[in-house]
């Protein structure tokens, strides 16, 4: 089975179009959706704003659903000119930018427990939704994404993290959700579409639509190729 998290309503509910044989059931007030898609066994959700309910999410769909991959779809903020609004950016691996034991001597980044400041994503589902993209013409990149309960919003924020991670795009919730599957030992993919970045905007309703329409057939399409 497999767990789908968005970051927006808008996405969620464009997959459910696509769903059959589908029941609801909330927990720890998310609600999760079970059903058919893509002829896979899938459970999707979204998980709301930030690391806390991301995890919430995630731990859920594994103890509850006991889903076998984890996809997380949503949308980050370029730190690269690689990526422009509405590209696509696909973890290789995640980093909390904002974990910070550096006062005790730990490296930035690093997860005190396990150890580790990148989380790897699951390179055979990272191949069928980079496939998917090639198909559909999606401008991408695959690396470094950065998470952390901070809207990124300013050039200064933007070049400190691509500096200190070499990242792509920072949102709030990925690698949350990584660490989650990886103490769980759940493989995981996350997707992001740009939805800022610097030089280029786009009205946010309208990015919203065009976002949430990609991600839905990166998602079918890897789904089919899975």
């Amino acid at each position: 089975m497999f767990g789908i998290i968005g970051a927006m309503q808008v996405e969620i509910e464009g997959l459910k179009k696509s769903m059959t044989d589908m029941s609801e059931e909330e927990i720890s007030g998310v609600t999760f959706t079970k059903g058919k898609l893509s002829g896979q066994d899938v459970v999707v959700a979204v998980c709301g704003v930030g690391k806390v309910f991301a995890a919430i999410c995630t731990e859920a769909m594994i103890l509850h659903f006991h889903v076998d991959h984890v996809i997380n779809i949503g949308v980050a903020g370029s730190v690269t000119d690689k990526l422009k609004v509405l590209d696509v950016a696909v973890a290789e691996s995640v980093v909390q930018h904002d974990m910070n034991t550096t006062a005790i001597g730990d490296p930035l980044g690093l997860i005190s427990g396990i150890n580790k400041i990148n989380l790897k994503a699951d390179a055979n589902l990272n191949k069928a939704i980079c496939d998917t993209m090639n198909e559909l013409n999606v401008h991408h990149e695959v690396g470094t994404l950065a998470s952390g309960d901070l809207f990124v919003d300013s050039p200064e924020q933007r070049e400190k993290i691509h500096e200190r991670f070499d990242a792509l795009a920072a949102d709030m919730e990925g690698a949350s959700i990584g660490q989650v599957c990886y103490v769980n030992k759940v493989p995981f993919s996350i997707i992001r579409s740009i939805s800022d970045a610097e030089g280029s905007a786009m009205d946010f309703s309208e990015f919203c639509e065009k976002a949430a329409e990609i991600s839905i057939k990166v998602v079918i399409g890897a789904l089919q190729r899975a």
